[in-house]
């Protein structure tokens, strides 16, 4: 499958290698020229971050039945208080403590759905279409 990779401050990159899409993710930080990206397959599912490095959210749209979804994982990440904002250039998202994620868990995620394989069981999936609307 075709996927578009996009990011803060860059050209997007279509058809876009595991290689890329590692490096791109390695080199977000919320307070950097880079500090989101979306991956989007040819029916328009997506995946989204936003930060870096230790503080990053991840979230997905379902192209199928128009809902967005945020990760969260079983664990809380107890430095990060409930409400704690995660600042980024395209703005900020008030998160749970366990909504914070790292680099590595986005590109695990990234690369599960560049290969159209089953997204990681650990990372949990909470439906806010409703907060967007």
């Amino acid at each position: 499958m075709r996927m578009r990779l996009e990011a803060e401050g860059q050209t997007p990159i279509d058809n876009v290698s595991e290689t890329r899409v590692r490096s791109v993710v390695a080199k977000l930080r919320s307070y950097g020229p880079s500090s989101f990206a979306s991956l989007t397959d040819e029916v328009g599912n997506y995946l989204q971050v936003a930060g870096g490095g230790v503080t990053c959210v991840i979230e997905r749209r379902d192209a199928s039945n128009n809902h967005h979804y945020r990760a969260f994982q079983d664990k809380r990440i107890a430095v990060f208080a409930d409400g704690t904002a995660l600042v980024f250039g395209g703005g900020e998202v008030k998160l749970a403590s366990n909504e914070w994620f790292t680099s590595q868990d986005v590109e695990d995620v990234f690369l599960a759905f560049l290969r159209g394989e089953q997204l990681p069981a650990r990372i949990k999936w909470r439906d806010i279409t409703d907060l967007l609307r």
